[in-house]
């Protein structure tokens, strides 16, 4: 006569009670876990509490704007920006920096790189680059607008800087942030001097 190994209804459900409790006991493990790194990175963020740089447009000079061709502008454009690291325990690592200037929303000169820095903790850092373009295609209407603008002896350009940054605490360094910096340079057209601009102007920064 064949032997079945049956097992009764109350060792059955022991093995389910056990199973269970051990998820129960894991899923507090787990969210204990969670709770603690998020409360470590909020406790990290309030106590640095980092802030975005501040960038100021200082000085904007225009040595040559004019045009070979119709559709054909050549420039030349020297600006002088000054960075801020507002923060008091965070660094700065400004990566892959390029800068360029536009006028009417046309690139009037091309990428110009800005060389890496580090920038310490409430520091300020003075950045100087020249903004060429030779021969630079723009679109017919360019030349119309600059026509009118030397009229009214205003001329109106925005400098935009493209790069990356990473966040420094102590020996730790985070990853890369995509920057992008805009400034709007204000000039008055003077026919008797190079077109100069001394402004303190802030610009937009986003991150």
């Amino acid at each position: 006569m064949s032997q079945f190994d049956i097992s009764s209804p109350k060792h059955c459900a022991k093995k389910g009670f056990h199973f269970n409790f051990l998820n129960k006991k894991l899923f507090k493990i787990l969210f204990t876990l969670i709770l603690s790194i998020i409360s470590l990175i909020l406790l990290i963020w309030f106590i640095l509490h980092p802030t975005k740089p501040q960038f100021i447009l200082q000085q904007t000079d225009i040595y040559q704007l004019n045009f070979s061709s119709p559709h054909i502008l050549n420039s030349s454009i020297i600006i002088t920006l000054e960075a801020r690291n507002a923060n008091q325990r965070v660094g700065i690592y400004y990566d892959e920096l390029q800068a360029s200037v536009s006028y009417k929303g046309q690139q009037i000169t091309l990428h110009t790189l800005i060389p890496p820095f580090y920038q310490s903790p409430q520091d300020s850092n003075l950045l100087s680059a020249s903004l060429v373009g030779n021969a630079l295609p723009v679109a017919p209407s360019i030349g119309y607008q600059l026509e009118r603008d030397e009229q009214t002896g205003m001329i109106i350009l925005v400098l935009k800087i493209d790069g990356r940054l990473r966040w420094k605490v102590s020996s730790w360094v985070s990853g890369r942030y995509r920057m992008n910096v805009n400034c709007v340079a204000i000039l008055r057209l003077d026919p008797t001097s190079p077109l100069s601009s001394k402004q303190g102007t802030q610009c937009s920064t986003n991150i």
